[in-house]
């Protein structure tokens, strides 16, 4: 299970590089402005599909997030 705060900070911190305004990745992945914020500040976790198309818009590296998740898994002790 994805850090949701993490995972926030990890997209937004890739789009702010790819100078992309929220708006502007909302219209790219066919969601809602509201909806990346609240994925970018925790409060929410993407399913599998939102979260690609999102990695795809801003060239974030899905092995990456899995690596994170991992990490996750070990901080937390479980796996």
């Amino acid at each position: 299970m994805f850090d949701r705060k993490l995972l926030g900070a990890l997209i937004k911190n890739q789009r702010c590089k790819k100078k992309l305004t929220q708006l502007e990745l909302a219209e790219q992945t066919g969601l809602s402005r509201s909806y990346i914020s609240d994925i970018e500040n925790g409060r929410y976790i993407p399913g599998a599909s939102t979260l690609t198309s999102l990695a795809i818009c801003i060239d974030l590296d899905l092995n990456l997030l899995k690596m994170t998740e991992i990490q996750d898994k070990r901080t937390a002790g479980v796996g």
